[in-house]
């Protein structure tokens, strides 16, 4: 089983590249990001961890569901909640990926796509076999985040900046998708990726 790493900055369009490693080549996605928002669902451990820290006044809506946004607004902006929240959220994440792969390989599962945002700031760049970087440019991935979020540029700057470089990020990669382009150009180079993983393998 062949399991790619994909990663890369916030808003850079790693859903657009896992999307078409499903659509075209049947690959099974594993997407940190989802299982986060499962895990803070009412009455699961993230979110059972998120309303003992707060208070269910301060981060909680009227139906009781979290309100990511009041949770964002706090640990973007204060180190020491922002470590608590990475801390308790990481090995919640990474044991119910190892539990999906584990899952995979019994289904017989050929290639598996670990979409990960934080794949190298939290360590786990060792759980795939090839780590494949969504590469956008600074200005670029700034205004993407601005339109897709509704924040303003200093919200976006600061959830950019708590995140490793794309420029280091692309030093580490075995893989680097551009997307800066047009989305064709983005399509193209996932398929010459995605054919030379294969002819290696």
């Amino acid at each position: 089983m062949r399991v790619i790493g994909l990663t890369g900055g916030i808003a850079c369009g790693k859903s657009t590249v896992s999307h078409q490693l499903s659509e075209e080549y049947g690959a099974m996605i594993l997407d940190a990001d989802v299982i986060a928002y499962q895990l803070a669902e009412p009455g699961n451990m993230l979110w059972s961890a998120f309303i003992g820290r707060y208070g269910k006044e301060r981060v909680s809506r009227c139906d009781g569901t979290l309100n990511r946004s009041a949770v964002a607004e706090i640990v973007f902006q204060n180190p020491e909640e922002k470590r608590w929240m990475d801390a308790t959220a990481h090995p919640m994440i990474r044991q119910r990926l190892l539990d999906e792969l584990d899952h995979c390989k019994a289904q017989g599962k050929q290639v598996v796509v670990l979409d990960v945002p934080l794949l190298f700031e939290v360590g786990w760049e060792t759980l795939p076999t090839e780590v494949w970087v969504v590469y956008v440019k600074a200005e670029i991935q700034l205004r993407r985040l601005m339109e897709r979020n509704g924040i303003s540029e200093e919200m976006a700057r600061a959830r950019i900046a708590a995140q490793m470089s794309l420029d280091e990020k692309k030093k580490r990669a075995d893989v680097v998708i551009d997307n800066s382009g047009s989305r064709e150009e983005t399509m193209m180079q996932v398929r010459e990726a995605f054919t030379h993983l294969h002819s290696e393998s």
